[in-house]
């Protein structure tokens, strides 16, 4: 019965519905693989009495005859998503006592749906780093090698999947803040198309807040393509302000075979060169891509990935200021006002975007829009893109180090740490729908995958294709 901690939120929850095990068996049996490596820090905050008494309901909500889609499922939860009575931190030592007396929207409709929530997973400080570490809980390593990191910042839900604390998780993604760990981890995580997850209760915004960020989206992580199809019937639903008259039907996929798809083939870029073992993993989905019929369109571009990781970080520095502290938001433009016409270093980027005007950001807004546009008309004639997903396998570990002596190697090669998230970034600022799939193992055995983008609103199509091209790879996840 253990080895039912590895299974598939599916499989797990056809042995919940075929009476071969109890959700309060399924949920001692997660219990006890988190209490078994409490230095792992990936589940970081449990109330074992309140899981088991969610896990009697359910067993007797069952027994009844009830039946709901997650119906006595373990589900780990970011520790940035509120969660009634159980603590929630955002990794914040100011938050350490918080506990939320509501849920998160999302959070409720896990609940609604039957879903016990299994514990909070670790995060950095208010979401904001690429790895997963803070002071009140430690360092979440990855689970294939415990010196490099799970990524961030829902680095702990990413690796809570992968060491079988839980069948599912939800976590959130901006700057591939799924995605990234994900592919760390080598579980599969979706990006949703923006919108469709109702994100009121997740921090940052402060506790309180109505508002999230405009590029957010919540984010399910899962060991299969089927997995995450379970979580968008579940999480994909207006917010309660809207559902008096709104309602969310995503479109099917637009094909069930690969023979049948267009896929946009982007495996490389000097932008952001990926690391030879990554390339050797592209050719191979490649092959098996075509051996599959699939047909690969390697030449055309949606974007140039240099302006578009620009403008990403414009609108994210923008997005992010609206909850700085006034005296470090004042510093911070007195600092922009100093900045030389021609000065086009990182900070300042950070500068301008971060304390940008109004106007400039309704001017970056409308090039979003009109980005996005230039998507919509890529996708007339491809269904789907597929990308790396950074360029390299999980790194080090850099918890240790200052942020601005942080970098990744790359063949060899130093280069910038936040080279990690401009494959991601892609998707991000456009609101599209975005997968990372694990697709093999470097050398060591570190798991790499693939990201697949796909048509606003069409997550259907992006998890049939993660699907599909996980059984042409041979993955058994």
């Amino acid at each position: 019965m253990s080895d039912l901690t590895q299974q598939s939120a599916v499989d797990q929850l056809r042995a919940l519905s075929g009476r071969q095990t109890s959700a309060r068996e399924l949920a001692e049996l997660h219990l006890e693989v988190i209490a078994a490596d409490p230095g792992f820090n990936a589940v970081i905050t449990v109330d074992p009495d309140a899981v088991r008494a969610e896990a009697d309901a359910a067993d007797s909500q069952r027994a009844r005859g009830g039946e709901l889609p997650l119906l006595g499922l373990p589900v780990v939860v970011k520790d940035s998503l509120e969660t009634r009575g159980l603590r929630t931190t955002c990794g914040l030592p100011e938050l350490a006592d918080h506990i939320p007396d509501r849920d998160a929207d999302a959070v409720a409709l896990l609940r609604r749906a039957g879903a016990i929530i299994l514990g909070k997973a670790n995060v950095p400080p208010n979401c904001q780093d690429i790895q997963t570490s803070n002071t009140l809980f430690g360092t979440t390593p990855n689970p294939h090698d415990r010196l490099r990191t799970a990524g961030g910042s829902s680095g702990g839900p990413a690796a809570a999947v992968a060491a079988g604390h839980a069948p599912l998780a939800l976590g959130s993604d901006l700057a591939g803040s799924a995605r990234l760990p994900g592919h760390y981890c080598g579980v599969h995580a979706l990006r949703p198309s923006h919108g469709i997850v109702p994100t009121r209760g997740h921090i940052p915004r402060p506790p309180g807040w109505a508002t999230s960020g405009d590029m957010l989206t919540l984010a399910p992580f899962a060991r299969t393509a089927a997995d995450l199809d379970l979580a968008l019937d579940v999480l994909a639903a207006p917010s309660p302000r809207d559902a008096t008259a709104w309602q969310l039907r995503l479109p099917p996929a637009r094909h069930d075979e690969l023979r049948h798809y267009r896929i946009g083939w982007w495996p490389d870029d000097p932008f952001c060169a990926v690391d030879s073992e990554t390339g050797q993993l592209l050719d191979q989905v490649e092959q098996s891509l075509r051996k599959a019929g699939a047909r690969l369109d390697a030449a055309t571009r949606p974007v140039d990935l240099a302006t578009s990781n620009a403008l990403f970080t414009t609108l994210m520095f923008a997005t992010a200021s609206a909850t700085a502290p006034e005296d470090a938001f004042a510093a911070e433009c007195a600092q922009a006002n100093t900045l030389a016409a021609d000065d086009r270093s990182p900070y300042a980027a950070f500068l301008r975007g971060r304390t940008s005007r109004h106007r400039s950001w309704l001017l970056a807004h409308e090039q979003r829009t009109q980005l996005r546009d230039v998507w919509s008309t890529y996708f007339e004639t491809h269904d789907v893109l597929i990308t790396p997903v950074a360029p390299t396998a999980a790194v080090e570990d850099q918890t240790g180090l200052p942020p601005t002596e942080r970098h990744i190697m790359v063949d060899g090669r130093r280069r910038p740490y936040y080279d990690q998230t401009t494959w991601t970034n892609l998707a991000g600022h456009v609101h599209l729908p975005s997968v990372t799939v694990p697709m093999g193992r470097t050398r060591d055995g570190l798991p790499m995958g693939v990201q697949i983008i796909g048509p606003y609103l069409e997550d259907r199509t992006v998890t049939r294709v993660a699907a599909l091209l996980a059984e042409a790879g041979g993955q058994d996840r």
